[in-house]
């Protein structure tokens, strides 16, 4: 996970290349000059305050909402919106509106830069400034209103009514402003360049069209953007480009106005300005694309023209319906006494919100520090990488929305990178299979030069001495991004009479992420978990199984792999996620392996694929070492004192471990990741182990009232996944609203932000990663589907730690291709039913302490007893189950 290090550092490896800064970031805060502010014209809309919904589910829902009385004072705490592509956050000073708009395919670098190689200096996603501004201060104490439930924000000025509607099939923002004031007045909208250098390209004429061009170049890296003014719209294209890489973008900008004047203002903005006054719909679409030949702009004025011709009035309706679509697939109702279950409910849905309008359709995942709503320009903490512990915040919680959909960009970022994936396991490991690395950019890894890439290998496997590096390995990596796996050795460095000196950490080839192995695993066995919820038989076959036979195949390779004294096979060298670095049997790997060796034995039994492979891999399986416990005489921080046997982070010898994370690291869990250790878990040794775990990162006693996870915690999902219903009244709340993250300085102390995000990982690197780590927890809570062991039959378990005095409705997925609702009030289930997508044989645990009665359509009733209800289904099949005694 994106941490800073503050391991002392030695050595150097120095930089020469002249440094061209970017310098118009850090203006993302001012106002435009120059701008002729005038009247307006649109369509006419109801501007009296919002009605709350009609229907049950949308009342549910509208409790997640965003309901602001003032201006905020920081743009970060603006109100999201998007449609899964392009977004932006949308604040006010008193007489504008302001947004940045952001797309999820926007890298202007790669893999193979040589240019940013200072940490949190490359950037991704940020397209535009743009100001709407207005006459008058007629947002001096607004009104503001996101409908989580119809996708729709609302703005209250003084006399002034604006809606925002972004288009769910067009890359377009329908904005539609309503001005009832006595003297309404012309309306200006500007785009603005991110960054802008004094030297300019120069101003050429297109037909009907005046442009220019500004070109910051930053090493071998060029970033131009230019301003285009043409009769009634107005456009900001940025074209990127560093060696073989190239990306473009384009923001068009056109008021339902045709008459609209623009113009080139100042030295960074193109203004558009109406002719009309009282109501106009500005209309605002974005695109992107890597081929240096696109027509981006093109592409945008197709869809604006889209969207413009259909109206706001039948945007705004066909958003409403997609997104009461979305809500029609899943939710869930909580109350309580105290109100905390119905705060849950409210993080729950608008985490949802947030990832339907951040990641769906794109072909990449937001990242996780800023996701679609940075505001700062370029400005970025953590830079452009994909850090997969802060990505899984956000996407282990999909599986039991079944919310596939939502998904699909972390899936598509991952297959498309399994070839450099491969390369890098040989070049950098001496394996087989593939090696996905916990820090990663979005094409992959870039293939190494042979020669540098057989030192890399000898020195990583430590084979090479540290100290012998060559001198062209390391001019070769000084140029490369030091939050890269692959240069995680390298520390911040600084700039010394021009010449940027790179220190180490001081640990040889073992940085935070060098040597982290799971995050492969982790990232298959999510492949391997859409099956499992879907029985999707083209998705095992073309999409999981080369993920998790890859994964196996890494690790069976992996020259540290080997069989002891013991006949045991074990893994030396290896991170356990950041702390522990270079330590044998890590935590991480023992449960990784197990689980994506379970999923592929099965999976390979389902295909009838590689049948000649099966007993190796079971072999493996079989003889694999221990999983690391306290008591070991050579565990790390081995336990002396009496008491229950805990697992370890991992067995000596080690090159370095922080002595707080001696256990499991609480931002990882693997043994509840891959299903070894819930409730359901067949082998009660280690179930019982886990238990003992949990008390010792928490306290035997449970957390108390106050305790508050961190951003990235899974103590909260370890508390559900093992019936621990009282843990799960603290931790999941805490987390969700939290009053303030432990250890953190960022603004607010890391407390949850108006629009319910964080700082916590730095500036503008706004994030809901707590979000998504509690509402995966409040999922278990409600409803668990794990298998006994990894590639085995699911358990559905109803409620397996609801907390005491929480009332619950909800309708989630579960694996085996089943829906489940449910109702369950004053610690009794009033309603169950089970819909079968996929007709499997449904395994359910006995809700009831009595007999229950299982009723399907068209078919007698079934009396069943006992701790498991076992029965087959039909696809499409509609299942009720209730207490024998209430039928």
């Amino acid at each position: 996970m994106a941490r800073q290090s503050r391991c002392s550092a030695k050595g150097s490896a120095p930089v020469t290349d002249p440094l061209s800064r970017r310098t118009f970031i850090k203006s993302a805060g001012a106002v435009a000059t120059g701008l002729s502010v005038a009247p307006v014209a649109a369509e006419n809309f109801n501007s009296s305050e919002p009605r709350p919904p009609a229907s049950a589910i949308g009342r549910r829902i509208a409790l997640s909402d965003l309901h602001y009385t003032d201006p905020v004072t920081r743009s970060e705490e603006g109100i999201p919106i998007g449609n899964g592509r392009m977004g932006s956050l949308v604040w006010t000073t008193p007489s504008r509106l302001r947004l940045q708009i952001n797309r999820v395919d926007v890298y202007p670098s790669n893999r193979a830069s040589n240019s940013f190689f200072e940490p949190h200096n490359d950037y991704c996603g940020g397209c535009a400034f743009l100001d709407i501004a207005f006459d008058g201060q007629p947002f001096a104490s607004p009104k503001q209103h996101l409908s989580v439930y119809d996708g729709v924000m609302t703005i209250e000025g003084e006399g002034i009514t604006v809606r925002i509607v972004p288009s769910r099939t067009h890359d377009v923002f329908a904005i539609a402003i309503n001005d009832r004031r006595a003297h309404p007045a012309r309306v200006s909208a500007v785009l603005r360049m991110l960054r802008y250098e004094s030297k300019y390209l120069g101003a050429q004429s297109e037909t009907d069209a005046v442009c220019q061009a500004s070109t910051v170049q930053t090493r071998n890296h060029r970033a131009t953007s230019t301003r285009h003014a043409m009769p009634g719209r107005i456009a900001l294209t940025q074209d990127f480009s560093e060696a073989g890489h190239s990306c473009r973008s384009a923001v068009g900008l056109t008021f339902d106005d045709v008459g609209a004047a623009s113009e080139l203002i100042d030295e960074t903005g193109v203004s558009l300005t109406t002719t009309r006054t009282g109501a106009i719909t500005l209309f605002v679409g974005s695109s992107a694309s890597f081929d240096p030949k696109a027509d981006v702009l093109a592409t945008t004025w197709s869809a604006v023209q889209a969207v413009r011709t259909q109206g706001f009035a039948a945007v705004a309706a066909e958003t409403q319906g997609w997104w009461h679509r979305f809500w029609d697939q899943g939710s869930i109702e909580l109350r309580s006494a105290d109100g905390r279950a119905e705060r849950a409910q409210a993080g729950y849905h608008y985490f949802l919100y947030l990832m339907a309008s951040s990641s769906c359709g794109g072909p990449y995942p937001p990242k996780f520090n800023g996701m679609l709503w940075n505001t700062g320009g370029d400005v970025r903490a953590w830079g452009a990488q994909h850090w997969f512990t802060n990505l899984s915040c956000y996407y282990e919680t999909m599986p039991g929305t079944g919310r596939f959909e939502l998904m699909e960009p972390m899936f598509a970022m991952y297959s498309a990178m399994f070839d450099s994936c491969a390369t890098a396991a040989k070049q950098q490991w001496g394996s087989q299979g593939i090696f996905i690395p916990e820090t990663v950019y979005f094409d992959g890894l870039e293939p190494l030069p042979p020669t540098i890439a057989a030192e890399l290998q000898d020195l990583y496997l430590e084979r090479q001495p540290w100290s012998e590096r060559s001198k062209a390995f390391l001019d070769y990596g000084a140029t490369k991004h030091a939050h890269s796996s692959v240069w995680n050795w390298k520390a911040t460095g600084q700039w010394k009479d021009g010449v940027y000196v790179v220190p180490e950490r001081g640990d040889g080839c073992y940085g935070p992420t060098s040597h982290i192995f799971a995050a492969t695993a982790k990232v298959a066995y999510l492949f391997w978990q859409k099956y499992e919820f879907t029985l999707d038989r083209d998705w095992l076959e073309k999409r999981a199984y080369p993920m998790l036979r890859g994964a196996v195949e890494f690790y069976r390779h992996h020259p540290r792999m080997q069989k002891g004294a013991d006949g045991r096979y074990h893994l030396s060298g290896a991170n356990n996620s950041e702390p522990v670095r270079g330590a044998r049997d890590t935590n991480e790997d023992m449960f990784a392996i197990r689980g994506v060796l379970g999923a592929l034995l099965r999976a390979s039994q389902l295909l009838g694929s590689d049948t000649g492979m099966r007993a190796t891999w079971r072999e493996f399986l079989d003889h694999l070492a221990p999983l690391p416990l306290t008591t070991d005489s050579d565990a790390l921080g081995r336990k002396e004192a009496p008491g229950p046997a805990t697992f370890a982070a991992a067995r000596t010898p080690v090159v370095k471990a922080n002595p707080v994370f001696l256990r499991p690291d609480v931002n990882s869990l693997p043994s509840w990741f891959f299903d070894t250790c819930g409730v359901e878990a067949a082998d009660g040794v280690v179930r019982d182990i886990g238990q003992a775990t949990f008390d010792a990162l928490v306290t035997a006693d449970g957390p108390k009232p106050g305790a508050s996870p961190g951003v990235l915690s899974k103590l909260g999902i370890a508390a559900a996944t093992l019936g621990r219903a009282q843990a799960v009244a603290i931790l999941v709340p805490n987390q969700m609203e939290p009053r303030a993250f432990p250890q953190s300085r960022t603004y607010k102390n890391g407390a949850a932000l108006r629009n319910r995000m964080s700082m916590m990982e730095g500036a503008q690197a706004l994030a809901a990663e707590h979000l998504g780590r509690a509402s995966q927890a409040l999922q278990m809570a409600l409803l668990q589907s794990n298998p006994p062991a990894p590639g085995e039959d699911p358990v559905l378990h109803l409620v397996p730690a609801l907390p005491r005095g929480w009332d619950a409705s909800f309708k989630l997925a579960a694996r085996g291709g089943f829906v489940v609702e449910a109702t369950i009030a004053g610690g009794k289930i009033d309603a169950l039913a089970i819909l079968s997508q996929a007709g499997a044989r449904c395994t359910l645990r006995n809700p009831f302490d009595a007999p229950a009665v299982v009723r399907r359509a068209g078919r007698p009733d079934v009396r069943m007893a006992g701790d498991y209800l076992r029965f087959d289904t039909n696809k499409g099949e509609r299942v009720r189950i209730a207490r024998a005694s209430q039928e």
